[in-house]
């Protein structure tokens, strides 16, 4: 082969070895700047915040309601009185389902965790959450409620299940954080803390 053909196939060789070196480099260095995505997988794209409008929709909405007759896996509504804390509008005045000690257990902890910073450990209406909104006084906080007052005490467990799903006046919806079986041990949790206080005894 004549000397200069194989200098040309030497630096064609080398040429076409570029491109590899470069993907190599690109794939075993660290690099402070985002990488070069050919193919984006759908991890960068368009999209929509929450509450935004979009002229996509008729009602310009970008949150879309469940379509009618879905329901939410774990969240089967075949037993009101369990999934509601109210039949026809009435509310339960009774566990719905037995409640053992574990389930009183998790009661606790789960009060602990969603409830405590605003109601307190006893139920007081004095968790550290509004403790510190008393001590800022910029007037904006509603005062927590105390769980043990007669007002309290006299709801039926069903209300006090359904507060903790849907809230109640600045109270948030603790549903979508808390299942059903939690909600029922922490109302029962309540009520044992009523109890404890003086109040009723639930059966």
């Amino acid at each position: 082969m004549p000397r200069m053909l194989k200098s040309v196939a030497i630096v064609l060789t080398l040429l076409a070895l570029i491109p590899l070196a470069l993907l190599v480099k690109a794939r075993v260095t660290h690099s402070p700047s985002p990488r070069l995505m050919v193919i984006p997988d759908m991890d960068n794209q368009d999209r929509y915040k929450t509450q935004q409008a979009s002229p996509f929709f008729a009602d310009g909405r970008v949150m879309r309601a469940p379509p009618a007759g879905t329901v939410a896996r774990g969240e089967i509504l075949d037993e009101p009185a369990y999934a509601l804390g109210h039949v026809d509008s009435v509310w339960v005045e009774s566990f719905p389902r037995p409640l053992d000690a574990a389930a009183l257990a998790r009661g606790r902890e789960r009060y602990g965790i969603h409830c405590a910073p605003c109601h307190g450990l006893a139920g007081a209406g004095d968790g550290m959450i509004a403790r510190r909104a008393d001590f800022l006084r910029e007037g904006t906080w509603t005062p927590t409620t105390d769980l043990r007052t007669d007002a309290v005490r006299e709801r039926p467990l069903g209300r006090i299940y359904d507060t903790i799903a849907n809230g109640i006046r600045k109270m948030p919806a603790y549903g979508p954080q808390i299942p059903m079986a939690d909600r029922w041990a922490i109302a029962g949790y309540v009520r044992a803390l009523q109890i404890a206080a003086g109040g009723r005894e639930e059966r």
